[in-house]
């Protein structure tokens, strides 16, 4: 294990700072609250609207989520972004609770486990075009590695929604004022997707900090099963947690997205939910989130093979990426590109680039906190450019639920510590 160096010794302390003014009363004064230290514990990257739904936005309609935590704790909060809507988002009411596992309908929740958020004392909130507001936190029980339901009502039309495009995750929408129903009846089945959801953050007693993987959709659990926690950044945490010691826990953060790239924008061609490129959601992203201790990046195939890129370009643009993350006193891991022939858009010169992308990777694994070969990991030994056979979900790029477990049991969890 690493000794934490002298700026993460400081954003720590910072950290202390700011949960205690938090959970200070008016004039400063420390109110009963649940020792701890705020870490993340899920988060999805926020994008700009596409078509559907995100496009046309809501109106007196009640939007009910389900995310999967990492780490537990005794009191929770959530995130909600209006980072790319086009006016100031007003939220009625919202809610936080659990499941009801007995019921067939993912919707339903226990009633008794239903808890009405806050936003500075106030059931409502208006996010203002651009921002982001944090919950008032809850003080209860959350177990870690489980499901939790937000449900939010927006009374008056949003116009385009910040959201999430590929969550793995089935989401419902219905008319009125529903969050606090413990049926889901009058909710609609829509896309997979989340909306203006992006984090929820926990007081842990144990955990150390975060651990927040920058990726595509290879993190972001394309292909993965719907409703099944099988991204590979799902399976990390469970296997962190597994083997964590008495006194220590690392939340994991997923901040994939679909499409994403180091220095492209989903715009250029045409899908604004594919995101701004990962130099521009940085400091959102990861450099922002709640504890971060470690940020793992997974970017660079997407340069090649959409937008066909050159070596050089992406590998500045990680450069970049990993000298600003660690600047910012958190340690970054680097991971090679995965191969992809068979997908549609392979050619011979994108595998050259990107053989050309992890030789130098792999030759300047010293210059980061560690190196994850992805590549070594998923390649077919009979034929390297391609995707092992049993892990290959089928579209010969993206990794199955196995092949997603694979990687996350070759993460050595010393890098994460």
């Amino acid at each position: 294990m690493r000794h934490p160096s002298p700026r993460r010794a400081l954003v720590a302390a910072a950290t202390l700072a700011a949960t205690l003014l938090l959970l200070a009363g008016p004039g400063g004064a420390a109110t009963a609250k649940p020792k701890g230290e705020w870490v993340g514990t899920w988060s999805a990257a926020p994008t700009a609207a596409g078509g559907g739904q995100s496009g046309a936005g809501f109106n007196n309609q009640t939007i009910r989520m389900i995310v999967h935590t990492s780490v537990g704790g005794d009191a929770i909060r959530i995130r909600l972004s209006n980072t790319f809507g086009t006016a100031p988002l007003t939220v009625g009411h919202a809610t936080l609770a659990r499941p009801d596992a007995a019921t067939a309908t993912l919707t339903d929740i226990l009633p008794a486990s239903v808890q009405e958020l806050t936003f500075n004392g106030d059931a409502a909130v208006t996010v203002p075009k651009g921002g982001q507001v944090l919950s008032d936190p809850l003080t209860l029980p959350v177990a870690e590695l489980s499901d939790l339901v937000v449900s939010i009502y927006l009374p008056v039309a949003t116009g385009p929604a910040t959201f999430h495009l590929t969550s793995r995750q089935a989401t419902w929408f219905g008319a009125g004022d529903t969050a606090a129903e413990a049926t889901g009846a009058t909710l609609t089945l829509t896309r997979n997707s989340w909306f203006y959801l992006s984090g929820v953050d926990v007081l842990s007693r144990k955990a150390s900090g975060s651990v927040v993987v920058l990726g595509d959709s290879i993190t972001d659990g394309t292909a993965s099963t719907l409703n099944g926690n099988a991204r590979w950044t799902d399976r990390l945490a469970a296997r962190t947690l597994a083997q964590h010691s008495s006194h220590s826990e690392w939340g994991v953060l997923n901040a994939g997205l679909a499409g994403n790239t180091v220095i492209h924008d989903g715009s250029e061609i045409g899908f604004p939910e594919l995101g701004l490129n990962g130099l521009a959601r940085l400091q959102r992203d990861v450099l922002s989130q709640t504890g971060v201790q470690t940020a793992v990046v997974v970017l660079g195939i997407n340069d090649l093979q959409i937008h066909n890129e050159t070596p050089d370009r992406i590998l500045d643009g990680l450069r970049q990426l990993t000298t600003q993350i660690d600047e910012a006193g958190i340690d970054v891991v680097v991971c090679t590109i995965t191969p992809f022939e068979g997908f549609s858009s392979w050619t011979a010169e994108k595998e050259a680039n990107r053989q050309t992308v992890n030789a130098w990777l792999r030759a300047h694994e010293g210059d980061f906190a560690g190196l994850i070969d992805f590549d070594q990991l998923l390649r077919d030994p009979a034929a390297p450019t391609k995707l092992r056979s049993e892990w290959d979900s089928g579209d010969h790029i993206h990794p199955n639920d196995t092949g997603y477990q694979a990687m996350a049991d070759f993460v050595p969890l010393w890098l994460l510590s």
